[in-house]
């Protein structure tokens, strides 16, 4: 007989024959609840809603190095970005370039968020901004928060202000009480406000004129494409079932597999009408997104290295303190 448990999970190709149960993860029947990240990963952190959930890998990284044993991580990445190349600016603050960053006032949903944790970190060692240069506005509260949920303060020399209530992101972007944002999020959740299409606002620019270049430029020179969510169980349940760690990752790899051929169909209508070439095809075949430790090693031990630099954890969190010994293999 099957176990039963519920599942926290964001909406992507690489979930959704999870989340509409195509996939099935042998020996458990899922209920899954399809949330944003934001506000998955506060009721997880929060109140551990989820048997099964994704998280966010700083959050995480946190988590443990607290001790907070609630959780055994699981090597499954279902979403990652070049962060930093979606930094938007003010076009009249004179931010031209990282560098300029220095001294300004920059927004942040959550300062200790991955996607905040990368943009600092590649701010620091590509371009040398570190993040004590910079005056920081978080809009989360602390009870809507993942801050909230792993006790964070703020690391020594970095100046991290709250944005008051009846303001937002946004609307501090389009006043000019901000200069910079880092990880815009315009999503109707419970733990984020901004509603203004910041992108598109003839006031703001994005910091890299073409955020494509920039991402390949970082990925070309250090071979990482930063991951931004891993998995969770809780671990009376891998205490209990050690055997759902591998089913979990097996469904989540044949899930990946099934987004991976979905999106080569569309290539090879796109080659067999000649618009995209034979060498275009053949990059796109290869799969840019894997699951397990061997893959992503590098990108997680960076991640690691950069929270430790950043004063979000204390020392050096090792995989094997994150994720499941079964899996460290994978």
């Amino acid at each position: 007989m099957n176990i039963q448990l519920s599942i926290g999970i964001t909406s992507n190709p690489r979930t959704w024959p999870i989340i509409d149960g195509a996939v099935k993860v042998e020996g458990v029947d899922l209920t899954p609840t399809v949330l944003h990240p934001s506000e998955l990963f506060w009721r997880q952190l929060r109140f551990a809603e989820f048997d099964v959930a994704e998280m966010s890998m700083s959050s995480l990284m946190m988590a443990k190095s607290k001790g907070d044993e609630r959780f055994v991580g699981i090597p499954v990445f279902t979403t990652r970005m070049f962060f930093h190349t979606r930094i938007l600016v003010r076009k009249d603050a004179k931010i031209d370039k990282p560098a300029d960053l220095k001294g300004k006032r920059v927004g942040v949903p959550e300062y200790q968020q991955t996607a905040a944790l990368w943009t600092r970190g590649i701010l620091q060692h590509e371009f040398g901004v570190s993040p004590t240069e910079m005056e920081f506005w978080m809009e989360r509260v602390p009870s809507h928060s993942h801050a909230g949920g792993v006790g964070f303060k703020a690391p020594p020399g970095v100046t991290i202000n709250q944005i008051p209530i009846e303001k937002n992101i946004g609307t501090m972007m389009v006043s000019g009480e901000l200069e910079a944002v880092i990880h815009y999020i315009r999503h109707d959740n419970l733990v984020d406000r901004s509603k203004i299409d910041l992108a598109n606002h003839p006031d703001i620019k994005y910091l890299f004129p073409d955020p494509v270049a920039e991402g390949v430029r970082y990925f070309r020179k250090t071979g990482i494409y930063p991951i931004n969510h891993g998995m969770v169980v809780r671990r009376e349940i891998a205490e209990k079932h050690p055997w759902v760690i591998l089913n979990l990752m097996k469904a989540f790899d044949k899930a990946n597999a099934i987004a991976d051929a979905l999106r080569l169909e569309h290539v090879d209508y796109h080659v067999a009408a000649g618009a995209i070439s034979q060498d275009a095809a053949k990059a796109l075949r290869t799969p840019a997104l894997q699951h397990g430790i061997k893959a992503n090693r590098k990108s997680l031990e960076t991640a690691a290295q950069m929270s430790l630099e950043q004063g979000l954890t204390p020392r050096l969190m090792k995989l094997d303190e994150i994720f499941a010994a079964s899996a460290l293999e994978q």
